[in-house]
Protein backbone atom coordinates (compact mmCIF):
# COMPACT_ATOMS: atom_id res chain seq x y z
CA UNK A 1 0.00 0.00 0.00
CA UNK A 2 1.61 3.18 -1.40
CA UNK A 3 1.89 6.36 1.26
CA UNK A 4 -0.31 8.36 -0.68
CA UNK A 5 -3.27 6.25 -0.48
CA UNK A 6 -2.98 6.06 3.15
CA UNK A 7 -2.94 9.98 3.39
CA UNK A 8 -6.07 9.80 0.67
CA UNK A 9 -7.88 7.19 3.05
CA UNK A 10 -7.11 9.38 5.90
CA UNK A 11 -8.70 12.65 4.32
CA UNK A 12 -11.80 10.74 3.26
CA UNK A 13 -12.55 9.22 6.70
CA UNK A 14 -12.14 12.08 8.35
CA UNK A 15 -14.56 13.65 5.64
CA UNK A 16 -17.06 10.72 6.20
CA UNK A 17 -16.78 10.97 10.31
CA UNK A 18 -17.28 14.29 9.92
CA UNK A 19 -20.55 14.18 8.34
CA UNK A 20 -21.62 11.76 10.33
CA UNK A 21 -21.10 14.10 13.82
CA UNK A 22 -22.42 16.87 11.63
CA UNK A 23 -25.48 14.70 11.08
CA UNK A 24 -25.71 13.28 14.37
CA UNK A 25 -25.60 16.34 16.24
CA UNK A 26 -28.05 18.32 14.38
CA UNK A 27 -30.50 15.90 15.71
CA UNK A 28 -33.21 17.91 17.52
CA UNK A 29 -31.22 21.23 16.56
CA UNK A 30 -31.88 24.69 15.65
CA UNK A 31 -32.41 24.88 12.24
CA UNK A 32 -31.60 27.99 9.48
CA UNK A 33 -33.14 28.25 6.53
CA UNK A 34 -33.61 24.32 6.55
CA UNK A 35 -30.07 23.90 7.33
CA UNK A 36 -28.81 22.78 11.06
CA UNK A 37 -26.83 25.15 12.70
CA UNK A 38 -24.69 22.47 14.14
CA UNK A 39 -24.01 20.91 10.76
CA UNK A 40 -22.77 24.14 9.15
CA UNK A 41 -20.50 25.23 12.60
CA UNK A 42 -19.06 21.52 11.45
CA UNK A 43 -18.60 22.34 7.58
CA UNK A 44 -16.85 25.91 8.79
CA UNK A 45 -14.49 23.83 10.46
CA UNK A 46 -13.66 22.11 8.07
CA UNK A 47 -13.25 24.73 5.76
CA UNK A 48 -11.25 26.95 7.91
CA UNK A 49 -8.75 24.33 8.11
CA UNK A 50 -8.30 24.00 4.14
CA UNK A 51 -8.29 27.60 3.57
CA UNK A 52 -5.02 27.70 6.06
CA UNK A 53 -3.51 24.51 4.51
CA UNK A 54 -3.08 26.50 1.44
CA UNK A 55 -0.63 29.31 2.69
CA UNK A 56 1.26 26.83 4.93
CA UNK A 57 1.96 24.46 2.67
CA UNK A 58 2.73 27.27 -0.02
CA UNK A 59 5.57 28.60 2.47
CA UNK A 60 6.10 25.22 4.08
CA UNK A 61 5.20 26.35 7.79
CA UNK A 62 3.60 24.58 10.71
CA UNK A 63 3.94 27.65 12.45
CA UNK A 64 0.10 28.48 12.18
CA UNK A 65 -1.38 25.20 12.72
CA UNK A 66 -2.37 25.03 16.53
CA UNK A 67 -3.03 28.73 16.29
CA UNK A 68 -5.20 27.88 13.71
CA UNK A 69 -7.12 24.98 15.42
CA UNK A 70 -7.87 27.09 18.30
CA UNK A 71 -9.30 30.47 15.76
CA UNK A 72 -11.55 27.39 14.49
CA UNK A 73 -12.92 26.51 17.74
CA UNK A 74 -13.39 29.97 18.53
CA UNK A 75 -15.18 30.89 15.68
CA UNK A 76 -17.16 28.41 15.16
CA UNK A 77 -18.53 28.49 18.56
CA UNK A 78 -19.19 32.64 18.61
CA UNK A 79 -21.02 31.55 15.44
CA UNK A 80 -23.21 29.14 16.74
CA UNK A 81 -23.61 31.75 19.83
CA UNK A 82 -24.75 34.59 17.34
CA UNK A 83 -26.77 32.29 14.87
CA UNK A 84 -29.00 30.91 18.19
CA UNK A 85 -32.63 32.43 18.69
CA UNK A 86 -32.72 29.88 21.83
CA UNK A 87 -29.86 30.58 24.01
CA UNK A 88 -29.91 30.59 27.62
CA UNK A 89 -27.59 30.93 30.80
CA UNK A 90 -26.59 27.28 30.13
CA UNK A 91 -25.90 27.08 26.37
CA UNK A 92 -23.79 30.81 27.25
CA UNK A 93 -21.80 29.44 30.08
CA UNK A 94 -20.38 26.39 27.75
CA UNK A 95 -19.78 29.12 24.76
CA UNK A 96 -17.64 31.14 27.43
CA UNK A 97 -15.89 27.80 28.54
CA UNK A 98 -14.62 26.76 25.24
CA UNK A 99 -14.31 30.54 24.23
CA UNK A 100 -11.73 31.14 27.52
CA UNK A 101 -10.11 27.44 26.85
CA UNK A 102 -9.16 27.78 23.53
CA UNK A 103 -8.04 31.22 23.93
CA UNK A 104 -6.00 30.62 26.28
CA UNK A 105 -4.34 27.33 24.99
CA UNK A 106 -4.01 28.92 21.47
CA UNK A 107 -2.07 31.99 22.59
CA UNK A 108 0.36 29.39 25.15
CA UNK A 109 0.83 27.30 21.75
CA UNK A 110 1.40 29.93 19.50
CA UNK A 111 3.81 31.75 21.81
CA UNK A 112 6.16 28.37 22.47
CA UNK A 113 6.52 27.93 18.39
CA UNK A 114 7.96 31.01 18.25
CA UNK A 115 10.30 30.84 20.82
CA UNK A 116 11.28 27.23 19.93
CA UNK A 117 11.26 28.24 16.17
CA UNK A 118 9.16 24.75 14.54
CA UNK A 119 7.48 21.68 15.94
CA UNK A 120 9.74 18.69 14.88
CA UNK A 121 6.59 16.91 14.13
CA UNK A 122 5.66 18.22 11.13
CA UNK A 123 9.30 18.50 9.37
CA UNK A 124 8.33 15.67 7.39
CA UNK A 125 4.76 15.70 7.31
CA UNK A 126 4.56 19.71 5.90
CA UNK A 127 6.53 18.06 2.92
CA UNK A 128 4.21 16.42 1.78
CA UNK A 129 1.24 17.63 0.00
CA UNK A 130 -1.44 14.96 0.76
CA UNK A 131 0.08 14.03 4.12
CA UNK A 132 -0.22 17.87 5.36
CA UNK A 133 -3.41 18.05 3.99
CA UNK A 134 -4.66 14.85 5.84
CA UNK A 135 -3.05 16.63 8.91
CA UNK A 136 -5.02 19.81 8.69
CA UNK A 137 -7.91 17.53 7.96
CA UNK A 138 -7.76 15.74 11.10
CA UNK A 139 -7.56 18.82 12.93
CA UNK A 140 -10.99 19.64 11.52
CA UNK A 141 -12.49 16.37 12.94
CA UNK A 142 -10.61 16.88 15.79
CA UNK A 143 -11.83 19.98 16.68
CA UNK A 144 -15.45 18.86 15.89
CA UNK A 145 -15.46 16.12 18.27
CA UNK A 146 -13.86 17.45 20.74
CA UNK A 147 -16.33 20.07 21.15
CA UNK A 148 -19.17 18.31 19.60
CA UNK A 149 -20.96 18.05 22.89
CA UNK A 150 -20.73 21.55 23.94
CA UNK A 151 -21.89 22.78 20.14
CA UNK A 152 -24.45 20.40 19.96
CA UNK A 153 -25.74 21.72 23.52
CA UNK A 154 -25.21 25.35 22.41
CA UNK A 155 -27.33 24.61 19.08
CA UNK A 156 -29.86 22.24 20.62
CA UNK A 157 -33.58 23.81 20.47
CA UNK A 158 -34.17 22.51 24.12
CA UNK A 159 -34.02 24.79 27.17
CA UNK A 160 -34.31 23.45 31.00
CA UNK A 161 -33.66 24.62 34.43
CA UNK A 162 -30.06 24.44 35.38
CA UNK A 163 -29.75 21.56 37.57
CA UNK A 164 -26.89 19.48 39.16
CA UNK A 165 -25.36 18.28 36.12
CA UNK A 166 -24.60 22.30 34.94
CA UNK A 167 -22.92 22.76 38.69
CA UNK A 168 -21.22 19.21 38.43
CA UNK A 169 -19.67 19.85 35.33
CA UNK A 170 -18.75 23.48 35.97
CA UNK A 171 -16.39 22.39 39.12
CA UNK A 172 -15.00 19.96 36.69
CA UNK A 173 -14.15 22.47 33.70
CA UNK A 174 -13.11 24.75 36.33
CA UNK A 175 -10.75 22.36 38.36
CA UNK A 176 -9.06 21.04 35.13
CA UNK A 177 -9.09 24.45 33.46
CA UNK A 178 -6.97 25.26 36.60
CA UNK A 179 -5.02 22.40 36.24
CA UNK A 180 -3.86 23.03 32.83
CA UNK A 181 -3.04 26.61 33.11
CA UNK A 182 -0.71 25.63 36.11
CA UNK A 183 1.10 22.84 34.90
CA UNK A 184 2.05 24.75 31.49
CA UNK A 185 3.33 27.57 33.49
CA UNK A 186 5.32 25.47 36.05
CA UNK A 187 6.94 24.13 33.22
CA UNK A 188 7.65 26.85 30.79
CA UNK A 189 8.95 28.87 34.10
CA UNK A 190 11.07 25.44 34.74
CA UNK A 191 12.21 25.86 30.96
CA UNK A 192 13.25 29.14 31.02
CA UNK A 193 15.65 28.52 34.07
CA UNK A 194 19.18 28.17 32.59
CA UNK A 195 20.31 25.87 35.13
CA UNK A 196 17.45 23.35 34.36
CA UNK A 197 19.05 22.97 30.18
CA UNK A 198 18.69 19.49 29.38
CA UNK A 199 17.02 18.41 32.75
CA UNK A 200 13.27 17.04 33.02
CA UNK A 201 10.56 18.73 35.34
CA UNK A 202 9.82 16.94 38.53
CA UNK A 203 8.48 19.37 40.52
CA UNK A 204 5.00 21.68 41.35
CA UNK A 205 2.40 19.36 39.87
CA UNK A 206 4.57 17.66 37.72
CA UNK A 207 6.14 15.97 40.96
CA UNK A 208 2.62 13.99 41.28
CA UNK A 209 2.19 13.66 37.42
CA UNK A 210 4.16 13.10 34.09
CA UNK A 211 1.55 14.72 32.54
CA UNK A 212 -0.45 17.04 34.78
CA UNK A 213 -1.19 18.93 31.98
CA UNK A 214 -3.20 16.70 30.17
CA UNK A 215 -5.04 15.42 33.11
CA UNK A 216 -6.53 18.78 33.09
CA UNK A 217 -7.69 18.69 29.30
CA UNK A 218 -9.08 15.55 29.82
CA UNK A 219 -11.28 16.57 32.91
CA UNK A 220 -12.13 20.15 31.79
CA UNK A 221 -13.64 18.53 28.50
CA UNK A 222 -15.48 15.77 31.26
CA UNK A 223 -17.45 18.67 33.02
CA UNK A 224 -18.19 20.27 29.62
CA UNK A 225 -20.24 16.92 28.29
CA UNK A 226 -21.04 16.76 32.08
CA UNK A 227 -22.88 20.48 31.71
CA UNK A 228 -23.94 19.71 28.44
CA UNK A 229 -25.47 16.06 28.68
CA UNK A 230 -29.42 17.28 30.11
CA UNK A 231 -29.64 19.41 27.09
CA UNK A 232 -28.63 16.52 24.56
CA UNK A 233 -31.49 14.10 23.43
CA UNK A 234 -31.71 11.60 20.34
CA UNK A 235 -28.88 11.25 18.62
CA UNK A 236 -27.09 13.94 19.59
CA UNK A 237 -25.86 12.18 22.74
CA UNK A 238 -22.75 10.79 20.35
CA UNK A 239 -21.41 13.77 20.95
CA UNK A 240 -20.75 12.51 24.30
CA UNK A 241 -17.52 10.63 22.99
CA UNK A 242 -15.89 14.18 23.03
CA UNK A 243 -13.68 13.23 26.27
CA UNK A 244 -13.41 9.84 25.30
CA UNK A 245 -11.69 10.88 22.10
CA UNK A 246 -9.84 13.51 24.18
CA UNK A 247 -8.76 10.50 26.33
CA UNK A 248 -7.65 8.16 23.09
CA UNK A 249 -6.31 11.21 21.35
CA UNK A 250 -3.70 12.31 24.72
CA UNK A 251 -2.81 8.86 25.56
CA UNK A 252 -2.33 6.51 22.89
CA UNK A 253 -1.79 8.90 19.84
CA UNK A 254 -0.35 12.12 19.96
CA UNK A 255 0.49 13.17 23.44
CA UNK A 256 1.99 10.77 25.76
CA UNK A 257 3.27 8.19 24.01
CA UNK A 258 5.37 10.46 21.74
CA UNK A 259 6.40 12.37 24.75
CA UNK A 260 7.31 9.26 26.81
CA UNK A 261 9.73 8.17 24.24
CA UNK A 262 11.10 10.94 23.53
CA UNK A 263 11.92 11.36 27.51
CA UNK A 264 12.68 7.65 27.33
CA UNK A 265 15.46 8.49 24.49
CA UNK A 266 16.53 11.93 26.54
CA UNK A 267 16.89 10.77 30.03
CA UNK A 268 16.47 6.66 29.99
CA UNK A 269 19.97 6.45 31.24
CA UNK A 270 19.45 8.73 34.08
CA UNK A 271 18.79 6.90 37.64
CA UNK A 272 17.00 10.26 38.60
CA UNK A 273 14.60 9.86 35.70
CA UNK A 274 14.01 6.16 36.18
CA UNK A 275 13.54 6.90 40.01
CA UNK A 276 11.10 9.55 39.01
CA UNK A 277 9.25 7.60 36.39
CA UNK A 278 9.09 4.65 38.38
CA UNK A 279 7.36 6.97 41.63
CA UNK A 280 5.24 9.57 39.55
CA UNK A 281 1.93 8.81 38.42
CA UNK A 282 2.25 8.90 33.89
CA UNK A 283 -1.58 11.05 33.97
CA UNK A 284 -3.62 11.14 37.44
CA UNK A 285 -2.59 13.56 39.61
CA UNK A 286 -1.91 12.09 42.63
CA UNK A 287 0.88 12.05 45.45
CA UNK A 288 1.09 8.73 46.50
CA UNK A 289 1.41 5.43 43.74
Amino acid sequence: MSENYVWIVGIVASILFGFFLAWSGSDGGIRIHGLSLFSISVVFAFLIQWICFVPSFFFQTEKYFDLAGSVTYISIIIFALVMSNDLDLQKLVIGLFVLLWASRLGTFLFSRIRSAGEDSRFRVIKTNFLQFLMTWSLQGLWVCVTCGAALAAITSDKQIPLGIFFFVGCILWAVGFFVEVLADHQKSQFNRELDNSGKFIHTGLWAWSRHPNYFGEIMLWSGLSVVALPVLEGWQHVTLISPFFVFLLLTKISGINLLERQAESRWGGDPDYQSYKASTNILVIWPFR
